[in-house]
């Protein structure tokens, strides 16, 4: 049966959400979005669940697998269990805008215009990045009477007018601006935040959610990262370090005391800790600090078509995207004996039926974990290569290095702060 990519939000309420493993873990009671203004995509972030106990929490639309007719799968059973509250520039389908009302200003349907017409039912869209958007709303033309069915009338969510990220007819400054980053590069949002003052800076942090908090943490200085995780309660910090690449997370754990380090940890799901704990072992400015234990990993009998799927998942880093390294099992880091590794462009002129252990590039040198630095940086220039493999003295494959992490441990120290400027007279960022 193949998944929904098309689904009212009342249809929803009440679906049981299952795990990987077909296990309940509870049943859908509401949708979270974020609006934007008209003309910008408007984001479903995620669901309620209420799990048994009535206690409610957040799930993030990305870990969702599939909305079948019956239920929803997940595509990973590792979940947060902090209780869902709302937060600024945040609304709820359910709860806050089936029943609203709004004004439409749809070409197809002139008869509407002019009318306050209330939202009966939202339609989410799930499109090829795998976000769902809001694509269409149901209105009542008609308020249903006893007995009779009422009338509706299907338009674009474009056409409807009156809904602010602040709530049906509400502005909030501070809503505005994180509905202004939803469509922001991490990076260009980190520059914008530089800009605002502390306390600003920490209560858009408050209300992001942990996986877009995470992306945009990354790209501030370790400083930074360390001011706003100060400002979280200890449970939401850990939940946001888990959100984070394990080498950026093992950088900002190596920032804080190690007391609080230690029980940061401990909070922090055992699989999303381990490869962080295994990356604060390595010494400082080595190829092992730098590299991510999370690259593409094969086995030689996968086909080309595998790993070019592999290759396609859009959160997978641009870097890490263009190498696929080849093992014997196991393949999770550190993985069996490394057999060599096949770059994007080779993978792209072989036939899809063909296996990634016909056509690996055996030969291309390797880096070792304790490297440093500079041996990287000529690794990366002698091969033109964004992204190296990083092995053991056995020859394990431990994980990957990328270049724009070795830009970023090689640049002055605090190059972050510092805007990219056109000449010396602006403060205008180079890249846009």
């Amino acid at each position: 049966m193949s998944a929904i990519t098309r689904v009212y939000a009342g249809r929803l309420a009440g679906m049981v959400v299952r795990g990987p493993d077909a296990d309940a873990i509870g049943r859908v009671r509401d949708v979270v979005v974020t609006v934007r203004q008209t003309g910008s995509v408007s984001r479903a972030l995620g669901l309620v669940v209420e799990m048994v106990g009535s206690k409610r929490i957040f799930l993030p639309m990305l870990r969702i697998a599939a909305i079948e007719p019956q239920d929803i799968t997940l595509v990973t059973g590792s979940i947060s269990m902090r209780g869902y509250s709302s937060r600024i520039g945040e609304l709820t389908i359910m709860g806050d805008l089936i029943g609203s009302k709004v004004h439409v200003d749809d070409p197809e349907h002139p008869e509407l215009k002019g009318r306050a017409l209330e939202i009966a039912d939202i339609e989410l869209e799930r499109t090829r990045t795998r976000d769902w958007v809001i694509s269409r709303v149901a209105v009542f033309t008609e308020k249903p009477k006893f007995g009779r069915r009422p009338k509706l009338e299907i338009v674009p969510w474009n056409d409807v007018h009156g809904i602010g990220a602040g709530g049906v007819g509400q502005s909030n400054a501070t809503a505005e601006m994180i509905a202004e980053f939803e469509d922001m590069r991490p990076a260009d949002v980190a520059l914008k935040m530089y800009e605002l003052p502390a306390h600003q800076r920490e209560q858009i942090a408050q209300e992001l959610d942990d996986e877009r908090l995470a992306d945009i943490m990354q790209e501030l200085s370790e400083e930074k990262q360390a001011q706003l995780l100060e400002a979280f309660d200890i449970e939401r910090a850990a939940d946001v370090l888990e959100e984070m690449d394990p080498d950026d997370a093992a950088d900002l754990l190596g920032e804080l005391p190690d007391e609080k380090a230690d029980v940061l940890l401990e909070l922090m799901d055992p699989e999303e800790s381990a490869p962080v704990r295994r990356l604060m072992n390595f010494s400082d400015n080595t190829v092992g600090a730098l590299m991510t234990p999370e690259p593409l990993v094969t086995t030689p009998q996968t086909t080309v078509a595998e790993a070019l799927a592999m290759a396609r998942d859009p959160d997978l880093p641009t870097s890490l995207s263009s190498m696929v390294f080849v093992v014997r099992p196991p393949t999770a880091t550190p993985t069996g004996k490394y057999l060599g590794c096949v770059h994007l462009q080779r993978l792209l002129r072989e036939p899809p039926s063909s296996l990634v252990g016909g056509v690996l590039d055996p030969d291309l040198p390797a880096l070792l974990a304790d490297d440093d630095q500079e041996t990287a940086a000529r690794f990366f220039a002698t091969y033109n290569l964004v992204c190296g493999p990083v092995l053991d003295e056995d020859k394990h494959l431990l994980g990957a290095v990328a270049v724009d992490d070795l830009l970023d441990h090689m640049l002055p120290e605090g190059w972050r702060d510092k805007d990219l400027r056109t000449d010396d007279d602006t403060r205008q960022p180079l890249f846009r």
